[in-house]
């Protein structure tokens, strides 16, 4: 008996599902354009790992529903199917394949996060501290705290981070990294903005019942207007907590002999 045929049927399976899959992976907006350097590196190792996903799955699914059509069992067939042992060459090549694919994966995953977190010596550090269900942002040297966060384009922001509960997440989606903010510990972010502009800031952890309103926004700007605002902020702060001028005419209080 002539054997039916099965590599047409596959590849006609394999080009409708892997169309629709690609088509879901191009045609949707998933993330917004990146604006910070981690984010360029980040968003290459996310799309390899897309297109091995795809790939996969459309190799794995035509295979199954093909299977399914093409080996059906006819109505009112309850017979045993036949024994099958396997296939030893089949099966070498499905566990080395992975194998290798997650070493790559790994090996580049840790490349990406070791460039991600490389420390500039002119970087920019502020503190953040989470609550819930707020963030304040504290600038050391210019001696004040903000409810949002404002950094320069082109330079270095590290993040030192506390939390005053519970596990929060800090999280901007432009930047593409994101790191948890944990009770009893600090915490580290690092990121080289790109792009002016405002972009949300969310916590990413189930932190409480105001989980879902837990937000501020990092406002990126250029250099001088950073040093402008900078400079004017701490003036603020050191001019509002100076005693004020006693009004002309009041007496001095007595000196004690």
């Amino acid at each position: 008996m002539r054997k039916q045929p099965h590599l047409i049927p596959l590849l006609i399976f394999a080009a409708l599902i892997g169309a629709a899959t690609v088509a879901v992976a191009l045609l949707i907006d998933w993330l917004p354009e990146g604006a910070a350097e981690q984010a360029d590196r980040t968003d290459t190792l996310m799309w390899f790992l897309v297109w091995c996903s795809i790939v996969i799955f459309t190799g794995v699914t035509a295979v199954l529903a093909y299977s399914v059509w093409r080996f059906r069992a006819a109505p009112g067939d309850e017979s045993d199917g036949p024994p099958i042992h396997g296939n030893t060459k089949l099966e070498i090549i499905w566990t080395v394949l992975p194998t290798i694919l997650l070493a790559v994966v790994a090996v580049w995953a840790y490349i990406v996060l070791t460039d991600n977190e490389q420390l500039e010596d002119d970087r920019i550090e502020v503190e953040v501290t989470a609550e819930q269900f707020a963030w304040s942002f504290t600038y050391r040297d210019a001696g004040f705290t903000t409810g949002d966060l404002r950094v320069p384009v082109d330079r270095q922001v590290r993040l030192k981070m506390r939390a005053k509960d519970v596990i929060h997440d800090f999280y901007v989606v432009e930047f593409r990294v994101k790191q948890d903010v944990v009770p009893g510990i600090t915490t580290y972010l690092t990121f080289n903005p790109t792009e002016t502009g405002t972009y949300q800031i969310i916590c990413a952890e189930l932190c409480g019942v105001g989980h879902g309103v837990m937000r501020a926004q990092v406002q990126v700007m250029p250099q001088d207007e950073y040093d402008r605002w900078l400079a004017e902020s701490g003036s603020s702060v050191s001019a509002s907590a100076a005693p004020a001028a006693a009004p002309a005419g009041t007496p001095s209080s007595p000196t004690t002999p």
